[in-house]
């Protein structure tokens, strides 16, 4: 009886041992897991170009590995890169997936009456520093300055490639209104070393020359779009920022994005299908790289499934989730040369 007594004890501490271990090693590796767990610094980092100081913020949540894709985001025309993070929700889509979210702060004119009255932008965001690109034709104080927006985005590729933490194949750029018109703008003179880009609510002019190689392009607009017109003609911000150089040509119509990069991509006709979300069109059979173009319903000049630019801005549509869309059409692309 006494041995048998013995046994029982000894299996029981046993069972006490083994479920103590067991409590302790899941917590070990709870703790281990919440130690790989990506994290974003959010810093914002310098750069000079020509003589200017240029800004940019960094949300890495690449965790440990390698080089790791790397998404541009620029904000409209009016914003700046906080505006950015907080409208499109990339950092959500980077957190989980863990690439790398740059973004990057357009310039400003301190010759600009209005902004020196306090005025507001009507393409940017919460904290109105007129910060704008100079996407060609547009728009304000880096148009009229010519600042040099497609040098500080390449140095900006360059530094991150650099730092081992971005993987030079795999770099592509969004952006809203004048960052999407940036983004064209990028994808022809950076053709070699983008991988795909996707303007959002943004235009082309109709004069832009050809890029230097074939781009993926996956484009968004908003079919009820008060401030780059759909149908073409000129912006809403010229009157608006109180500066009439703002834009020097009207835009072409919103489609006319599509079939600049369908043409010079070496595509043939596009499939066409329309949802209760959005009507698309897809150039899919292409010597270079596909085309895909969302004219988004009940969407006006806001980021579809993100958050207003700015207070009184118009709301965007919960239907469509520019941000995932376009995740899901990046991952199919990288340069290979």
């Amino acid at each position: 009886m006494a041995g048998a007594m013995t046994r029982v004890r000894i299996v029981a501490i046993v069972v006490t041992v083994l479920t103590l271990w067991t409590g302790l090693d899941a917590q070990m590796r709870r703790r281990a897991g919440r130690a790989r767990q990506p994290v974003s610094d959010g810093n914002e980092r310098t750069l000079t170009i020509d003589g200017r100081q240029r800004t940019y913020l960094v949300h890495d949540f690449a965790g440990q590995r390698g080089s790791a894709p790397m998404v541009i985001v620029l904000h409209g025309g009016g914003g700046n890169a906080q505006n950015a993070v907080q409208m499109t929700g990339f950092n959500r889509v980077a957190a989980r997936d863990r690439f790398i979210v740059v973004y990057p702060n357009g310039t400003r004119g301190s010759d600009n009456a209005r902004e020196r009255r306090g005025g507001r932008g009507v393409l940017g965001g919460e904290r109105e520093f007129l910060l704008t690109w100079n996407a060609g034709h547009c728009c304000a104080s880096a148009m009229a300055g010519r600042v040099d927006d497609v040098a500080f985005i390449g140095a900006v590729i360059d530094a991150m490639v650099a730092s081992g933490r971005a993987d030079r194949s795999r770099v592509y750029v969004t952006g809203m209104s004048n960052g999407a018109m940036m983004s064209h703008r990028l994808g022809r003179e950076l053709s070699t070393r983008i991988a795909a880009i996707a303007p959002v609510v943004g235009a082309v002019f109709g004069d832009e020359p050809p890029p230097q190689a074939p781009v993926p392009a996956f484009i968004v607009v908003g079919a009820d779009d008060q401030v780059v017109p759909p149908g073409g003609g000129p912006l809403q911000l010229r009157s608006s920022l109180g500066n009439q150089s703002a834009a020097d040509h009207d835009v072409a119509p919103a489609i006319a994005q599509a079939e600049y990069w369908a043409r010079h991509n070496g595509c043939g006709e596009p499939e066409r299908t329309e949802s209760r979300v959005s009507i698309r069109s897809a150039w899919t059979s292409c010597r270079g790289a596909p085309v895909v173009f969302h004219s988004v319903k009940g969407n006006g000049h806001a980021w579809p499934g993100g958050q207003p630019g700015r207070r009184g801005a118009p709301e965007p549509t919960r239907a469509f989730d520019a941000t995932e869309e376009m995740w899901a059409f990046f991952k199919q692309h990288q340069r290979t040369r």
